[in-house]
């Protein structure tokens, strides 16, 4: 970590008797297992001012690097950014096929009338449609092909499973922003993921360019965890999706994080796979340009790290979200 978040670090650092006492106020007032002895290892929206934690998990969790699926460049490159990104895995036919049945989501009227589907603040628009690997068979293969999957056990030292699957779509003119945030500190808190285990996969399904609002990410922030500030609302998820206000890291750490490392933008053609560790900060802006921008994601979970109790002491997030009783390695 850069002498600039050390110090930051130290800076956010709070009284322990506070902190011990803010967390068991928390554990009382909340939903409870009998006999649950879980320890919060990532604890977040619990301060009353942003506190930085050294991450404590593997970034890599397979040691023997003879039998990985990527090369030794590609795979340093992972550990010490937090992210990859990799051509060619899919042709030509295979990425027509993903767009083909992306439009056919997107155009479906029963689709946009889903839970599933999530639409844009203002617009209507369709924003996200989440568990599309059960929403369109053809996706669902995308998602289980031993291309994806076995970069995502090597990585992840074990089985894995889906978290959680959705088509962002971002459309010309109206697309709207989604915010800075670390995926996992979202999936501890309010789906009861335990540790940083987990990693998504996201595949471009249009030109990702500066203009249309490309995926954002902090080189290296994957390494802080950043413990954000508010409690979070019941069903926080109905706003979250469309614009996330709790969960987000505060300007100074973004501030610092930012000036230590930059930002790097995921742009691309179609049929890039964006790899991103669970807890990488990234962003992505506004899409006012006349071409939308379209991603598929698939968030790959190990099934040692499989989702409990949310951390934050609600009430669990909808299954479509968050998988957590349909679980089945792949």
């Amino acid at each position: 970590m850069s002498l600039l978040a050390s110090a930051l670090v130290n800076e956010h650092l709070h009284d322990e008797t506070l902190v011990n006492r803010k967390l068991s106020n928390q554990k009382e007032s909340g939903p409870s297992v009998s006999g649950d002895k879980r320890q919060d290892h990532y604890p977040s929206r619990v301060y009353l001012s942003p506190t930085h934690i050294d991450r404590q998990d593997p970034i890599i969790y397979s040691h023997d690097r003879q039998k990985a699926p990527l090369d030794e460049a590609l795979l340093d490159h992972y550990e010490e950014n937090g992210f990859l990104f990799l051509d060619h895995l899919f042709d030509d036919d295979e990425v027509l096929a993903m767009q083909h049945h992306m439009q056919s989501l997107r155009d479906s009227d029963e689709i946009k009338q889903r839970e599933e589907s999530i639409t844009e603040a203002g617009s209507g628009d369709i924003r996200s449609v989440f568990d599309v690997h059960k929403l369109d068979a053809f996706i669902q293969g995308v998602a289980e092909d031993p291309r994806l999957v076995k970069i995502a056990e090597y990585l992840l030292g074990d089985r894995v499973y889906l978290h959680q699957t959705r088509l962002n779509y971002k459309p010309g003119f109206r697309g709207k922003e989604f915010y800075w945030h670390s995926d996992f500190e979202t999936w501890h808190v309010e789906d009861g993921m335990p540790r940083m285990r987990a990693l998504s996969m996201s595949i471009t399904l249009t030109p990702n360019d500066h203009n249309n609002g490309p995926l954002l990410l902090i080189p290296g922030s994957h390494h802080t965890y950043v413990s954000c500030v508010g409690e979070t609302p019941d069903k926080n998820y109905l706003s979250s999706l469309k614009k996330q206000n709790v969960g987000v890291p505060d300007d100074t750490s973004l501030e610092a994080l930012i000036a230590s490392s930059g930002i790097e933008a995921a742009i691309g053609q179609p049929g890039r796979v964006i790899l991103f560790d669970c807890n990488v900060l990234h962003a992505s802006n506004g899409n006012i340009t006349p071409a939308p921008r379209s991603n598929l994601f698939f968030v790959y979970n190990a099934l040692s790290n499989r989702v409990d109790l949310p951390f934050g002491n609600t009430a669990p997030r909808p299954e479509f979200i968050a998988s957590r009783e349909l679980i089945r390695a792949l």
